[in-house]
C-alpha cells in the first residue's frame, strides 16, 4: 500500500520533468521557419543545377566552358571561410563578447563582399573579353542562371549581415540575440554550401 501510494505520487512529477525536458529540446520558430525557407530554396537550386547538367555540350555554338571558365579557387576559399568566422562570432555573442562578435561579424561580410566581387569580375571577363553573354548560347544562359541565382542570395545574406553590423556599432546587439544570430548563420552556411555544389556542377562536371 505504502509503496503504491509512493508510485501514484511520484508520477506527477516525472510527467512534469519529462514534458519540461521535450521542451528544452524544441527548436525555436526562427530555426523552424529558416528550416522551411532553406528546403523550400535548396527545391529551387536542384531545378537549376538539373537544368545546367541537362544542357552540358548542348550548344550550337561556342564559346565553350572549357574555353572561357577558369577555377574561382581564392573565390571559394573566400565564401567558405565566411562559414567559419560567422560560427565564430555566434559563439562570441552567446558568451556575452559583444566586441569580438563584431570582429568575427565583419569578417564575414568582408569575405562574403570579396567573394560576390569576384564573381562580377568574372562576369565582366566573360562578357567583355570571351563574349559570353546570357544569349550567346545555352551555356551561357544556364551558367549566368544557376551562378547569378546563387549571387542574388549572396546578396541577401550581404544586406541582413549588413543590417546587424549597424545594430552592432550603435550597441543594440546583446548576448539575448545570439539566437536571431544563429538563425541568420543557418542560411549563411546556406549559401556557403550551395556553393559548393555550384562550384562541383559548373566549372568541375562542367568543363
Amino acid at each position: 500500500m505504502n509503496s503504491a501510494t509512493a508510485t501514484a505520487s511520484f508520477r506527477p512529477e516525472s510527467a512534469t520533468i519529462s514534458v519540461e525536458s521535450r521542451a528544452e529540446w524544441r527548436p525555436s520558430k526562427g530555426v523552424v521557419g529558416m528550416a522551411c525557407l532553406i528546403i523550400g530554396e535548396s527545391a529551387i537550386f536542384t531545378i537549376f543545377v538539373v537544368a545546367y547538367l541537362f544542357y552540358i555540350g548542348k550548344s550550337l555554338s561556342g564559346p565553350t566552358p572549357r574555353q572561357v571558365l577558369e577555377l574561382p579557387i581564392v573565390n571559394t576559399i573566400c565564401l567558405l571561410s565566411s562559414s567559419a568566422t560567422i560560427a565564430f562570432a555566434i559563439r562570441a555573442l552567446r558568451n556575452g563578447d559583444t566586441k569580438r562578435f563584431s570582429y568575427w561579424w565583419l569578417a564575414t561580410i568582408a569575405l562574403g563582399a570579396y567573394f560576390l566581387f569576384g564573381t562580377l569580375r568574372e562576369w565582366h571577363r566573360l562578357i567583355y573579353e570571351k563574349g559570353l553573354t546570357i544569349q550567346t548560347n545555352l551555356f551561357g544562359t544556364t551558367f549566368y542562371s544557376l551562378v547569378g541565382l546563387h549571387a542574388s542570395h549572396v546578396v541577401v545574406g550581404l544586406l541582413a549581415l549588413l543590417i546587424v553590423m549597424a545594430f552592432a556599432f550603435a550597441g543594440s546587439v546583446k548576448k539575448e540575440h545570439s539566437e536571431r544570430a544563429h538563425v541568420l548563420g543557418l542560411y549563411w552556411h546556406f549559401v556557403d554550401t550551395v556553393w559548393v555544389v555550384v562550384f562541383t556542377v559548373v566549372y568541375i562536371i562542367g568543363r
